[in-house]
């Protein structure tokens, strides 16, 4: 059982954030610093995965996703009411008499270090939840109610586009100079993420656009896709204007655009330095892969992006924990997102020795004189 269990530690992760935060002061501090230390030392201590577990009740699996979308609206409305000035009497009364939480109180006793914790475990949950998530249902193209789950889960980062762009664009243009979500070696990561959120948006905008006209579709239509997205995006925004004001709508501005950060400083991580030539099929040495058992289980097994490049219909349990025909990141994915925000010149030094070794055991002849350019 605990097989099926652990692909539920991001909503469990989700959950206890909010029990911390009704603790009090410090509470909320604490436990982000307990959060970050389980994966920069469990997925150095802990062994890698190295195992494709067998599952017989898939739907279980399935769940953990299916909940993350009620679960990530709650702790999204809970987040913001921190941070508003004007909250409706029946949330904080019901909060009083239903679960005995004195939220003015709590409020009042946040830190600004609190309020920082707050947020930082709020974009990296939604980061799991609604980006990764979203990106494992979005990949489901025949399955009508796994999209309209993605496409929920994504409209909490204004990211519509994602179901469109990576899938009909990343996946077919990786490690090419046109695709926006793979960075070249010796970029900064700061730029990265603004670029690819902007070009991102204008390959899915003209992805759309070509698939309407050629479908004959008008353009204000409930068919296109990415109105129909920024529209889901726009009732959440909505309702959070309407249920705390305008700081909390400011607030969820806030925790979108660092969650959106947060998934482009992913793929950073995923394809940085590798080139792949134009017109050859994308193989395995085209992805960083990763085997840390924490990264993984939070992030659905997106750490095993070699296998999902191969083949981006396998589900995420199916995918395989490859150590062989692929070059592997050196640290977890939170660790190694952690380095690149925080230090990026330690992490170019720490990559230049595994961008060294692709160039000689992965690429080809083609692709070793392309990395020198």
């Amino acid at each position: 059982m605990i097989k099926y269990i652990k692909y539920y530690f991001p909503i469990f992760s989700v959950l206890f954030t909010m029990f911390t935060i009704t603790q009090g002061s410090y509470y909320p501090t604490l436990y982000a610093i307990f959060f970050s230390s389980i994966f920069i030392f469990g997925d150095w201590l802990v062994q890698p995965d190295k195992e494709l577990e067998i599952f017989s009740h898939t739907f279980i699996l399935d769940l953990s996703i299916y909940l993350a979308l009620p679960v990530l609206f709650i702790s999204t409305f809970f987040t913001v009411s921190l941070f508003s000035n004007s909250l409706p009497l029946w949330y904080t009364d019901g909060l009083k008499y239903a679960l005995n939480i004195d939220f003015i109180q709590i409020k009042q006793s946040m830190i600004l270090i609190d309020k920082i914790s707050i947020i930082y475990m709020a974009f990296i949950g939604a980061g799991a939840m609604a980006i990764t998530a979203g990106h494992e249902m979005a990949h489901r193209k025949k399955n009508k109610f796994d999209l309209f789950v993605a496409n929920w889960l994504l409209a909490f980062s204004f990211d519509c586009n994602f179901a469109i762009e990576h899938v009909y664009g990343h996946h077919k243009n990786v490690c090419l100079p046109e695709d926006p979500a793979s960075a070249k070696r010796g970029e900064s990561i700061y730029l990265f993420i603004i670029k690819a959120i902007i070009n991102e948006h204008i390959s899915g905008w003209s992805i759309e656009l070509k698939r309407l006209k050629r479908k004959k579709i008008n353009f204000f239509s409930f068919n296109n896709r990415m109105l129909v997205g920024y529209s889901k995006s726009i009732i959440i925004a909505l309702s959070i204007l309407i249920f705390g004001g305008v700081n909390a709508i400011l607030t969820f501005i806030l925790i979108a655009f660092l969650s959106k950060s947060t998934l482009e400083g992913i793929n950073y991580i995923e394809h940085y330095g590798l080139v792949r030539e134009r017109g050859k099929p994308v193989r395995m040495r085209h992805s960083w892969n990763s085997n840390h058992f924490f990264s993984s289980i939070y992030l659905f097994n997106v750490t095993r992006h070699s296998d999902h490049h191969r083949n981006a219909n396998l589900k995420f349990w199916e995918l395989k924990p490859i150590d062989k025909d692929s070059p592997l990141l050196p640290y977890g994915y939170l660790t190694m997102l952690y380095l690149v925000i925080f230090f990026p010149f330690l992490y170019k030094k720490i990559m230049k020795k595994e961008l060294d070794n692709w160039d000689k055991n992965f690429a080809n002849e083609f692709e070793r004189n392309l990395a020198k350019y």
